[in-house]
């Protein structure tokens, strides 16, 4: 199958115009002079290239960016924020399709050849290169045959950049940050034999490029700064759905105006929650830091509370934190003494033996709601192919699945648990009568994953793969997009770590399973941004059928939640959504009426409360046993922990992302209850009667043959 591009969306023609407008009245120049070069010993090196001109003045850049900022109804500046200039695009709506036919407009309105985009990742690099080679036909066609030269920068190949300079052709050269940021060991920076001993570096800068960047959020350092001024750019492009920093920006598409257009999927949310838990010591590392006087870790734990117990977060340091004691003396964290933690691996040691990473979580059902997360998102996967299959021919499409995991040996390894974990559910789900009719694919092809090159050595790019199945796996998910979205294609389900958060996308994800804690560590809008981009039909076109363009979130956490973390990171980044905060400087006080130890009526109900009265209560303890008895065999028979599944869906409007349910069921827990405190104690602590009248009681009414099913639901 080969991607269809529409050359008459009204937005990208918005944004796009947005930008070349900025230039109005520069006059249409070829931009040849003559590259000069001082030696270190004085000596000129001369060489013909093509660079670009910019000969408007401030002033007049200025004017342009004002009357801009008015047609497109953003902020107005004051004054001119530099010579860069800012365009918000929501992921999946067409960024980098955006920027790359805005170089090709700059070049037939001004003449301007030289062009670099800069990425901060490898998967925003992959990302580009694909999108260049998909839309390569696409703007051929538009562009009269306009030639493009577009390459990666490589430290080994640096002699190109004496190409890129003096070629009177279209150049696009796509370089990573890291390539260039740091002077004294990078080698761009660096004298060069092959460049007359040049440094690559000053081929860049005597072309005056237009430089691109390619979510500039992530280059905000005062030394990512500094290295992009080292290219010597006529000016800078930024494109970001999330900027830090909108820098005369020209032109908005924020997440309320992409949902309200259909520009995007509309996003559901599958909540997988434990229900009449609470009987394990549940611990969740949310953050750990360090100052020059203390290291310290947020923990996310149960605290016994009136109603039974509430997840609470709790601080600890490094000097013997109890959780037994901070949790209220609950039995499941006897023994859950800090021994230490470290700021730098980012750890935290308990006494017991226990070690948890920052992120990671123990009890609370962990690995049974991950099992049912899997087993919801392959159910979910199916239900979707199964609606698909029912489309006529032409509008089919191929479906996918993304999971981001805890830990890349939970896949990678053969006895991982969350690759064992989907092999069950997809045999399981994939045998179920009712999709039968769908074609049978081998487990083997379904499924794949792709990890970031860290010091563990995970995978991120080509050059760090060691076998043939990882260039394969690669090669598919990084750059065969159209092969990928081929329904010949088996491979269905994506398994990732951190590598395709930010950067890489697919229009047919429609369900994104989140196996790890997202809210601390990552950004919501990047997480969903992986499936927001409208999908493919096997024809190459897009979809605009509002009852397929769903996406899915299988979540750990309440749709409600979720939707509150999205709304927050909004109302940061965008600042467009509005919250009811009170002021505490509005408090009114509260006056005291004059004379009013004097009233008749306060000093008659003074005269009845004043006593001090003691009670004294007799009972027969037979009586109350009987009683008792009598009253938890009214009670419900207890269950075992099981889990609650709710869909909802997120609605972004101006005031706000809302939720509505759509449907909710449960799913049975498989794990036996491990840990049972001591019922008596607690009991005890909670009537102050004595544990032989207490065990008299649970004894007789049958409940205490059943505490080892759901001891806490006991309680």
């Amino acid at each position: 199958m080969k991607i269809k591009f529409d050359k008459n969306q009204d937005y990208q023609l918005d944004a796009i115009n947005a930008v070349v407008d900025v230039f109005e009245g520069q006059p249409l120049a070829q931009g040849e002079q003559e590259l000069a070069f001082e030696t270190a010993s004085g000596e000129l090196f001369t060489d013909l290239g093509i660079g670009n001109r910019l000969l408007l003045s401030d002033a007049a850049l200025f004017t342009n960016v004002q009357a801009i900022q008015q047609r497109n109804s953003v902020d107005v500046v004051a004054e001119l924020q530099g010579r860069n200039f800012s365009v918000e695009m929501e992921t999946g709506t067409g960024k980098t399709y955006v920027y790359l036919r805005t170089i090709y407009e700059l070049n037939a309105h001004y003449g301007w050849k030289k062009f670099i985009i800069v990425v901060p990742s490898v998967a925003i690099r992959e990302g580009v290169m694909q999108t260049i080679k998909l839309t390569r036909e696409h703007f051929v066609s538009l562009y009269n045959n306009t030639p493009l030269d577009a390459w990666v920068y490589e430290s080994l190949q640096v002699s190109r950049l004496r190409g890129f300079a003096t070629s009177n052709q279209l150049q696009l050269l796509v370089i990573n940050i890291q390539a260039f940021d740091k002077k004294d060991i990078a080698v761009i920076h660096r004298d060069n034999d092959r460049l007359s001993g040049r440094r690559p570096i000053e081929f860049i800068q005597a072309t005056s490029p237009i430089v691109i960047i390619d979510e500039p959020q992530n280059m905000e350092s005062k030394v990512a700064k500094e290295a992009l001024e080292s290219l010597h750019p006529a000016c800078t492009l930024r494109y970001s759905a999330t900027h830090r920093s909108s820098y005369n920006l020209l032109y908005r598409l924020d997440p309320v105006k992409a949902y309200e257009l259909r520009l995007v999927k509309r996003i559901e949310v599958d909540s997988v929650l434990a229900i009449a838990g609470f009987n394990e010591p549940y611990i969740a590392v949310k953050n750990i830091t360090a100052t020059k006087s203390k290291i310290s870790a947020k923990l996310e734990i149960d605290m016994e509370a009136a109603n039974g117990p509430v997840r609470k977060t709790v601080t600890v340091s490094g000097n013997g934190g109890n959780l037994y004691a901070l949790s209220r003396e609950r039995e499941q964290y006897q023994g859950y003494v800090v021994s230490g933690i470290d700021a730098g691996n980012k750890y935290i040691e308990f006494e017991n033996g226990v070690v948890l990473s920052m992120g990671e979580s123990q009890g609370g059902y962990t690995d049974e709601i991950m099992r049912i997360q899997i087993e919801e998102t392959v159910r979910e996967h199916f239900d979707k192919e199964l609606a698909i299959s029912r489309l006529p021919e032409g509008q089919r499409l191929k479906v996918l699945s993304l999971f981001f995991i805890d830990r890349v040996a939970n896949y990678t390894r053969d006895d991982g648990k969350i690759r064992r974990w989907f092999i069950e559910a997809y045999e399981k789900i994939a045998a179920q009568k009712r999709f039968e009719g769908l074609k049978p694919l081998p487990i083997d092809k379904v499924h794949n994953g792709y990890f970031a090159q860290d010091k563990h050595g995970f995978k991120d790019s080509s050059e760090g793969h060691t076998t043939k199945a990882d260039d394969e796996a690669y090669h598919l998910i990084m750059e065969a997009k159209e092969q990928l979205l081929s329904l010949d294609e088996p491979l269905r389900f994506i398994f990732s770590h951190s590598a395709l958060r930010e950067g890489w996308d697919n229009p047919n994800v429609f369900q994104i399973c989140t196996l790890n804690e997202t809210q601390s560590v990552t950004r919501k809008r990047q997480e969903i941004g992986r499936g927001l981009r409208l999908p493919v039909r096997e024809n190459g076109e897009r979809s605009f059928d509002e009852s397929i363009n769903r996406l899915t979130i299988i979540a750990n956490e309440s749709y409600r939640d979720f939707a509150k973390a999205l709304q927050d990171q909004m109302q940061e980044e965008w600042g467009g959504i509005k919250y009811p905060v009170a002021n505490k400087r509005d408090r009114e006080k509260a006056t005291l009426k004059q004379g009013w130890m004097l009233d008749e009526d306060f000093k008659a109900l003074w005269e009845r409360i004043k006593h001090q009265t003691r009670y004294q209560v007799h009972y027969d303890t037979e009586k109350l046993i009987t009683k008792a008895v009598e009253n938890l065999n009214q009670l419900p028979p207890l269950t075992k922990p099981d889990f609650q599944v709710l869909k909802g869906e997120l609605i972004t409007t101006e005031t706000g992302v809302v939720t509505e349910l759509r449907a909710t069921h449960r799913r049975d827990g498989n794990r036996p209850v491990h840990t049972i405190p001591d019922l008596l104690a607690h009991l005890q602590r909670e009537t102050e009667l004595t544990r032989s009248t207490l065990a008299q009681i649970l004894i007789r009414s049958g409940r205490l043959a059943q505490a080892a099913l759901n001891p806490q639901q006991l309680i």
